[in-house]
């Protein structure tokens, strides 16, 4: 399998998804939805967590709020029993509070005390949005510093992180594809990807640092080539592995395990892409580019 001669090819289709993944996000954006669907955790709103006692449909209860409230696009989900519903919007002014309980009280028969509101501050929301990205670049360096350390080459260590970016790139997409809310779980979500991605990568680059142990002479193009085919096998059992896990928590998991584990599937999938296809081919391109330097010199 010559991963190394096709590696633009490879490239490219992760280029192609990342741009659709932003075209989307433009898109959205143009229709007053905003770049991602992003959570109240996120942007600051309401909260509203009613105990509705018996089976309800989802729909019922968006069309209850773009009624009374006038918010187009309200997250509702489900919790606990089934028989509990979380409703996330905008800030809410006091009439349109008073509206949406009236219509839930008139069309479920519950009480008002079967009804909480609450606001959560776009203060405390900006420091969230703030410290979750902050996380993800702490933990991308940390891991470049560790890479680079551990194999005694900075082009091993910046190889894997333009790998995990790749990775982070392509989850984000998949949260503009799917609109699937960014909140709380997407740091979970990305941290989760992140370290399982890199954990692959490094069992390739292991065995690139084993393979040219033994034959200095090697040419890089057959060295990245041999070493990926030698522990794809493993990679790709591994990947299937936390492939099914995930996709049945998905497939039986409520809203919310839905929200957090589609994510780390798409995460899976492009992760093991990332780790056979990506990271070898950009160590490579590293290599020649430093090699033609010396050359040169």
């Amino acid at each position: 399998m010559q991963i190394v001669k096709n590696r633009f090819i490879y490239i490219s289709i992760s280029v192609i998804i990342i741009i659709a993944g932003i075209a989307f996000s433009i898109f959205n954006h143009s229709k007053g939805r905003g770049y991602f669907n992003y959570d109240i955790q996120f942007t600051g709103g309401t909260s509203i967590e009613v105990n509705i006692g018996k089976s309800f449909e989802n729909n019922d209860i968006t069309s209850i709020v773009n009624e009374t409230t006038g918010e187009g696009s309200p997250q509702v989900q489900k919790v606990g029993d089934g028989n509990s519903v979380v409703i996330k919007t905008k800030s809410l002014s006091s009439e349109a509070r008073v509206n949406f309980v009236n219509k839930m009280v008139e069309k479920y028969g519950i009480t008002k005390d079967d009804i909480s509101i609450n606001d959560i501050s776009a203060t405390i929301s900006s420091e969230m949005k703030k410290n979750s990205f902050l996380a993800v670049g702490v933990s991308c360096i940390a891991m470049l510093i560790y890479v680079s350390v551990r194999f005694r080459d900075f082009k091993t260590g910046a190889s894997a992180i333009i790998a995990l970016l790749h990775d982070s790139l392509i989850v984000l997409a998949c949260y503009a594809v799917f609109r699937i809310p960014l909140n709380n779980s997407f740091i979970a979500a990305i941290l989760t990807v992140l370290g399982y991605s890199i954990n692959a990568t490094i069992v390739i680059f292991d065995r690139v640092r084993e393979n040219k142990r033994r034959s200095a002479s090697t040419p890089n193009e057959k060295l990245i080539d041999t070493s990926i085919m030698q522990s794809m096998r493993r990679s790709l059992f591994t990947s299937l592995t936390t492939f099914f896990t995930i996709t049945a928590l998905y497939i039986f998991g409520v809203e919310s395990v839905k929200e957090f584990s589609l994510p780390i599937v798409v995460g899976v999938i492009c992760g093991t892409y990332s780790s056979i296809f990506i990271a070898g081919s950009v160590w490579y391109i590293l290599a020649e580019f430093k090699k033609r330097k010396h050359s040169k010199a």
